[in-house]
């Protein structure tokens, strides 16, 4: 049986009316609902690359499982039968027919270490002859070497300034003048402050384990002792210093960086605070790295670290926004880094579920197209300036064009807050630096050698943590400048703090100082 409901106009424009209200509440409610889920995944993406920072790898090489697994059982993998440290293979080239095969054997011990002969010999009764009864005589000997180490040796230098005097009359009262010291009526010598400067700054130790090391040889020297020398040191070689920066500012291509130091004493600042490291390397010339220290990562800090750069020069950085206002006052053609570029992309592609992951993966295959561009960059490392500018134009460029066309065809279409869609803006961003190492072949791809040079500071703060005073920090940056210096022109640090303790308290010209630049100290002392 049919019912039949009558509705008057009113009544029909009423259910109507209600009708688009449910629709209307329905559609917001589902724009609400879809907002909700794009801010739940952005959230759940932003936890797992926290949990990925701090419990994954932090390396960002892509290398197959077996390279993976080496790495992981790297005792077992080299030294499968137990074979000692000591005993380790070396590659030598024995020439056999057909190819070159490996011999293999322990690793000789450097041939310029002072050697010591300990004899072993046979007691007289059984240097007999068994057969004849005849006495054996000498033929040889059987030499094997095992490398020893002798403890750090604590000792003190006495120093006699002998007195004279006028045997007959009392006007006549000379001394020998004490020598020039690096610093005046220091407690240790240069060779001691050289030992602790590259204890800290190369090898990371903190002058609180020095210390203890030392009470153990005898040396009990406080911490604070430590400190003290380790500040006026570093402000004595100010001279040296500069002159470094004039040369680094001379160059045609810089490379820059910073990262966070904390100074625990600073006027009118808490702790807690964060001050910077800057760091600056050459990329032609004299291999040059310096380090400076600024209370802030602002351009006012920033740019007196490039005032005197030339304006024709090169300056590599990554997309921190005060170098490019640094590129733009000063001048100077600026370069983007790919790693950092190729960094986000990894991040977003980390953030994907495991089953997820493939080859189709938007971040996988910009990953892939920067890993081409890379791989162009491993065959020419060899090639000259000439020969690897004209493979980047015929190779990087085509790729480059591919990237490109990715990063037009998904910019947009990717959540801006998510991190591939910053990776894609990221990218879209830096662009016009990041395709100008093409023009030139002598123009890094990226940041990445100066990101290396910063890396033994980053992780000495691991151990010392903290700089207690300004004066510490910029005595640390100094210190810094020159082991890093020597690092990258292949000069032994300590060999050369040793020379430069000495002999600068004696330089008075120019030319004095230019003496003691550690390519030119080496160049003497060799």
């Amino acid at each position: 049986m049919t019912t039949t409901i009558t509705l008057s106009a009113d009544e029909y424009q009423a259910l109507l009316s209600d009708h688009q209200t449910l629709l209307a509440e329905q559609q917001r409610l589902t724009q609400q609902l879809r907002l909700v889920i794009i801010e739940r995944d952005l959230l759940k993406e932003r936890v797992d690359a926290f949990l990925h920072k701090l419990y994954a790898a932090k390396s960002e090489a892509r290398a197959n499982p077996a390279q993976h697994d080496l790495f992981l059982n790297e005792a077992e993998a080299l030294a499968p039968n137990g074979t000692p440290a000591a005993e380790e293979s070396t590659p030598e080239t024995v020439e056999v027919a057909g190819h070159n095969r490996k011999k293999r054997g322990r690793k000789p011990l450097d041939p310029h270490l002072p050697r010591e002969i300990v004899r072993h010999e046979l007691p007289e009764a059984e240097r007999i002859c068994g057969y004849d009864g005849a006495l054996l005589v000498e033929i040889g000997a059987e030499i094997s070497e095992q490398l020893d180490i002798v403890p750090q040796q604590v000792r003190v230098i006495q120093h006699h300034r002998i007195k004279y005097a006028c045997p007959c009359c009392d006007n006549s009262l000379r001394v020998t003048p004490a020598p020039a010291r690096i610093i005046p009526k220091g407690l240790l010598t240069e060779t001691a402050l050289a030992w602790v400067a590259t204890a800290k700054y190369q090898d990371s130790l903190p002058l609180y384990r020095q210390a203890a090391l030392l009470s153990r040889f005898g040396g009990d020297l406080s911490r604070n002792t430590l400190a003290a020398s380790m500040v006026r040191v570093g402000h004595a070689v100010q001279p040296v210093i500069n002159l470094l920066r004039d040369h680094l500012l001379d160059a045609a291509l810089i490379l820059g960086d910073e990262t966070v130091v904390q100074v625990l004493k600073e006027s009118g600042r808490a702790a807690q605070s964060k001050s910077y490291l800057w760091a600056q390397m050459t990329g032609s010339g004299p291999p040059i790295r310096l380090f400076s220290y600024t209370p802030g990562r602002g351009g006012t800090h920033a740019q007196p670290l490039y005032e005197g750069i030339k304006p024709d020069a090169v300056l590599m950085s990554d997309g921190y926004e005060v170098y490019n206002a640094i590129a733009a006052v000063r001048g100077v053609i600026h370069l983007g880094c790919w790693a950092h570029a190729r960094r986000y992309f990894v991040e977003a592609e980390a953030a994907i579920p495991k089953a997820a992951r493939g080859p189709e993966s938007l971040a996988t295959q910009f990953i892939a197209a920067i890993s081409e561009l890379y791989a162009i960059e491993a065959k020419a490392k060899d090639l000259s300036v000439e020969q690897r500018g004209q493979q980047r134009q015929r190779l990087s460029q085509p790729v480059l064009a591919k990237i490109e066309g990715l990063l037009v065809e998904h910019l947009h279409a990717v959540t801006p807050g998510s991190l591939l869609g910053k990776a894609l803006h990221y990218l879209s961003s830096q662009w016009p630096k990041l395709i100008r190492f093409i023009d030139n072949g002598a123009w890094p791809i990226d940041n990445n050698l100066c990101e290396n040079a910063i890396r033994p500071f980053v992780v000495g703060r691991r151990n010392w943590l903290f700089c207690d005073t300004v004066a510490g920090a910029r005595a640390s940056a100094n210190l810094y400048s020159l082991i890093e210096t020597c690092k990258a022109n292949r000069i032994d640090p300590y060999t050369y703090l040793v020379d430069l303790f000495r002999k600068l308290p004696t330089a008075k010209t120019a030319e004095d100082f230019e003496a003691l630049l550690p390519w030119r100290l080496a160049d003497q002392t060799a």
